[in-house]
């Protein structure tokens, strides 16, 4: 016996099988599928349409895995598409419409440049202020040895080099050198005296080690809560804080060890100083006589000054409330993109045909490369890639209202401009509340209306719209359901035959040339055209005759809502816009919220969205970070000192004078506060904490030697007023390209740097 399998031809493969497929035979004439039905090997209908200016286009999109290196990515990407470019047929390429990392390769040239600059400044006024070169090689050397210490330690918990990390390294080198430079100047001070070498480094690390391992600790630790942050801004920080705070530790470690080794043997043995040297100590040494002297006087109005410093104080708090917030500043990503909105019946070619002319407007900025299109049945997205920052004299930003004037002109549809996100977000536009209400769409429509209304009328926005419009035709096919029982059947079944023949659902499968098909049954385009046309269909009586739509219902046209907003499990509408160039998100938000609150009845709540919730989520975090990086100093102080009060003449002498100054910055408009500035915050606390604590640590064992109080402040105020003025010009120069640079990234670090 042999097994044999029998395979019978049930599969149809073809048009053509599908087409002398038998359906049914009448009077003896065979009736075929194609005597009652086109067939046709077709796409399905299209949704979607990708463009690349206004040619049709394939549109691939390229995501990276989390924690994957993004520009080695692209690298790799390059190399394959111009592989694949070269075996494509004529009249076929593939190219770039949106690269994300040329911003980021271009923010990464900026801002290695601005630590090469930080780092030859940093050089400098060490160099000057010690008159020596020598002396200075003794803070120098700390800077390869930080950076490199936190690159190693960065490797090991797993960090990568990014734009944070590296501006992190770029702060650092104003930082790490403070210690360094205390040390080689109270040596050479000391040798000055007619110490030996020996005796000058021992001496001096006994005296600085305390103020030292405080000043270190003091500054890692303003940085330490920002690393235990949850949220965006701890996920984006942490690594940031962390690269500081191990830069700054590893500084510190230096400085008492290696520094005073060093130092005692480059500085010069007193009256054996070389010209400049000499010029430069005599010019510190008249300083510090004026500086004392100036001192005694100010102590005979102790009262004047306490209440001059707490005036200044107190202007924190205006200056704080009445500046500018965001959550981050807007950078120029050498990209304008646009949300498309389209009439509420409108199709895809309609959508396609109506941005031929947005195209032809846009092609006129100057500076624009190409524009790329997402379009769907229902709108759409798009972006105008504009060439790097360095190449034009406009930042996109600017660019903003002037797109919108030229989009606003086009008819046909409604689009709206908007900047890539300095920071991830979930979101569209700048500002995103949402509103939340157990009550009908109908009747929350009247209140979106009066809130879009409310936030163009307060100047605060260039353009607002809503997402719930009821303006969606829609047609109910309202069946009489006594007929259909007196038919012998039910809603069920007239819906089953109805849904074969008006929707687009498949009800098989057949596999031709090794690909699988759909096999979807529809009626022609003439009758779905046309909604009347539908009750003029058939349907199959359960005795085989067939019965007009007409005879069991009706068509009833009414208009609802585009979509139906939900969130938190609510019904719920968006408000949503761009800000306008003379205001900020900050305020804009705020006038949407007290036009909520005017507005809305009992039973309304906001919510937000997209950047608008990080902004009131996340917005003030760093705000709170302050306040427990304070708490931190304090106690480590406290810790150091053995005492409650040294701290508080640490922190309320010089924090709420040096807060005063900087938020005079935003307050006057220079920049915003915003998470980077408020970091640029922190940074201060522990500056300006290093500063009083050499001073209170030198005056209390001046005290403990027997002088007075007013005499040991001075002493210890006129000795330490020369590191004070290294190490403050120090960090202010190695900030400083900050504040001048421009490019990619820029925006983020003058916010820092200011």
């Amino acid at each position: 016996r042999q097994k044999i399998d029998i395979v019978a031809n049930t599969q149809l493969s073809s048009v053509e099988e599908f087409q002398q497929l038998v359906i049914s035979e009448v009077d003896g004439a065979t009736i075929h599928l194609n005597d009652v039905a086109k067939i046709e090997l077709a796409a399905e209908d299209t949704s979607v349409s990708a463009r690349l200016n206004d040619k049709d286009a394939v549109y691939i999109s390229i995501w990276p895995l989390p924690g994957a290196n993004e520009i080695a990515i692209g690298d790799r990407l390059y190399k394959k598409v111009d592989e694949l470019n070269k075996t494509l047929p004529y009249g076929i390429s593939i190219d770039y419409a949106y690269d994300g990392t040329l911003y980021m390769r271009d923010a990464l040239k900026e801002i290695f440049t601005t630590l090469a600059e930080t780092v030859i400044l940093v050089g400098l006024v060490v160099v000057l202020l010690m008159g020596s070169f020598r002396s200075a090689i003794v803070p120098l050397i700390t800077i390869p040895i930080s950076i490199l210490g936190a690159i190693a330690a960065m490797a090991m918990m797993g960090f990568s080099l990014n734009l944070l990390t590296v501006l992190a390294i770029v702060l650092s080198v104003g930082l790490v050198v403070d210690d360094a430079i205390v040390v080689v100047e109270n040596v050479a001070r000391l040798m000055r005296q007619g110490l030996s070498k020996f005796d000058a480094a021992l001496i001096s690390s006994r005296q600085l080690l305390v103020p030292i391992i405080s000043m270190t600790l003091t500054l890692a630790a303003v940085y330490a809560p920002i690393g235990f942050l949850s949220g965006l801004t701890g996920v984006l920080f942490k690594e940031f804080a962390f690269t500081l705070a191990i830069a700054v530790i590893i500084s510190g470690i230096v400085a008492i060890t290696l520094s005073p080794i060093m130092s005692a043997y480059v500085s010069p043995k007193g009256g054996e100083e070389s010209w400049l040297t000499t010029k430069v100590n005599h010019l510190f040494e008249r300083l510090q006589r004026r500086y004392s002297q100036l001192l005694i006087h100010i102590f005979k109005w102790q009262g004047q000054v306490f209440l001059i410093a707490l005036v200044i104080s107190l202007l924190t708090i205006p200056f704080y409330l009445d500046s500018k917030k965001e959550l981050a500043p807007i950078e120029d990503q050498a990209s304008v993109m646009f949300v498309i909105q389209s009439p509420p019946d409108a199709s895809l070619a309609y959508n396609v045909a109506q941005m031929n002319p947005v195209i032809e407007s846009l092609q006129e900025i100057e500076g624009g490369k190409k524009i790329w299109q997402i379009i769907f049945g229902g709108g759409g997205f798009g972006g105008l890639e504009l060439v790097s920052a360095d190449n034009r004299d406009y930042s996109a930003q600017s660019l903003v209202p002037r797109i919108y004037g030229k989009l606003s002109q086009i008819p046909g549809l409604n689009m709206f401009p908007i900047l890539p996100s300095s920071l991830p977000s979930s979101g569209q536009f700048e500002i995103e509340m949402i509103v939340k209400a157990t009550a009908p769409y109908s009747e929350m429509k009247q209140y979106a209306d009066q809130l879009v209304g409310a936030a163009f009328s307060s100047g605060k926005f260039l353009f607002a719209d809503t997402d719930l419009k009821i303006d969606l035709p829609q047609v109910e096919l309202q069946l009489n359901r006594e007929k259909i029982a007196d038919l012998g059947m039910n809603v069920g079944e007239i819906s089953e035959q109805l849904g074969i023949l008006l929707s687009s659902n498949f009800v098989n499968r057949f596999d031709a040339n090794g690909k699988a098909y759909r096999v979807i049954p529809i009626v022609n385009d003439e009758v779905r055209s046309k909604t009347e046309a539908i009750l003029s269909l058939d349907i199959k009586l359960p005795t085989g005759e067939l019965l007009p739509v007409s005879a069991v219902a009706d068509l009833k046209w009414k208009t609802v809502p585009r979509e139906l907003g939900t969130f938190a499990q609510q019904a719920s509408f968006r408000i949503y816009g761009g800000v306008a160039p003379s205001s900020n998100k900050e305020a804009a938000l705020s006038a949407i919220e007290n036009a909520a609150e005017e507005i809305l009845p009992l039973g309304y709540s906001i919510d937000y969205a997209g950047e608008s919730r990080q902004l009131r989520k996340e917005g003030n975090t760093l705000i709170m970070v302050l306040g427990i990086s304070l708490l931190i100093v304090f106690l480590v102080l406290a810790i150091q000192f053995n005492s409650f009060r040294d701290p508080l003449v640490v922190l309320l002498g010089c924090v709420p004078l040096a807060l005063s100054g900087a938020l005079l910055i935003p307050y006057i408009e220079l920049t915003t506060i915003n998470i980077y500035s408020q970091i640029g915050l922190i940074t201060l606390i522990g500056l300006i904490a290093k500063n009083g604590i050499l001073i209170v640590e030198f005056a209390n064992h001046a005290q403990e030697l027997g002088a007075n109080k007013l005499a040991a402040v001075t002493e210890a105020a006129t000795t330490r007023l020369r590191p004070i003025l290294m190490t403050t010009a120090a960090t202010i120069l190695g900030h400083f390209p900050l504040v001048l640079v421009t490019g990619a990234g820029a925006e983020a670090r003058n916010s820092i740097g200011i």
